[in-house]
């Protein structure tokens, strides 16, 4: 009677550990964010076993059914399309009511996108703040920028290819000479991995016609130098910020795929 909580591969299906092909294996049912997705690496594996989706709009009977099942004895395990389950992704009402009930929840550490990406980012990592995707109201995301940077450190966000530059873009108004890396597609076959300083980025940004996969962005935390022009225009009017929830935080049609 066990959850497990699995890391599946950003992309590259050979990004598996021993570990998490058998817990694949070994499991009465895989709770997958979207069935079509996971049965692609299940598929590459060789391995057979029923599956059932769970992702944002599951209602909360359907949680409910996956925690009796694990009362009643069953092992699952638990994987979003790419990642770790709960970094941006669904996962924890499953979690949260397995552990109501007192059940163990296990980890199957492997791939992150958050982690991967300021692995090779050379940025400092040792204190940084993590927004996953931004709200989507203009002035909501403005605010959480803004309260973010403030803080002095990295600063790690996931976007879609809709919204990356622009994001860029509004992060430039509150820190125009910050350096940043952009990654783009991890471990997929057309993975790419922008850095220098943030203008530069955009301006390179700037001149494709189209942008295509999930982007994970790194802001560097400011220098010596850079942290003193930051706080003296600290004090700049940028204008009324929306007061509302910080609660709308969504992917907007990103998606991950393994093409």
């Amino acid at each position: 009677m066990s959850l497990f909580v699995c890391a599946t591969p950003l992309g590259n299906l050979e990004d598996v550990s021993l570990r998490l092909l058998s817990t694949l294996r070994e499991a009465d049912l895989v709770v997958a964010e979207d069935t079509r997705h996971t049965q692609r690496l299940l598929a590459r594996h060789e391995i057979r076993v029923p599956l059932a989706s769970c992702h944002q709009h599951t209602p909360p009977a359907r949680i409910q059914s996956f925690a009796d099942q694990l009362q009643e004895g069953k092992t699952l395990a638990l994987v979003t399309d790419a990642g770790t389950p709960g970094i941006s992704d669904p996962g924890p009402p499953l979690v949260r009511e397995a552990l109501r009930r007192g059940i163990a929840v296990l980890t199957i550490p492997g791939p992150c996108a958050l982690v991967a990406a300021l692995s090779v980012s050379g940025c400092d990592a040792q204190r940084f703040s993590f927004l996953g995707f931004l709200p989507r109201k203009p002035g909501r995301r403005r605010r959480a920028l803004q309260e973010t940077l403030a803080r002095r450190e990295t600063l790690v966000i996931y976007e879609s290819p809709y919204r990356a530059l622009d994001t860029l873009r509004l992060i430039a108004e509150f820190v125009p000479h910050r350096h940043v890396v952009v990654c783009r597609e991890l471990t997929k076959k057309f993975e790419e991995t922008l850095r220098g300083p943030i203008q530069e980025v955009i301006a390179t940004l700037s001149t494709r016609k189209e942008m295509r996969g999930e982007f994970v962005l790194v802001v560097d935390a400011p220098q010596e130098d850079e942290a003193q022009d930051e706080n003296d225009g600290a004090d700049k009017d940028e204008g009324p910020l929306d007061e509302g929830p910080l609660d709308d935080a969504q992917p907007d049609g990103a998606r991950r795929d393994d093409e």
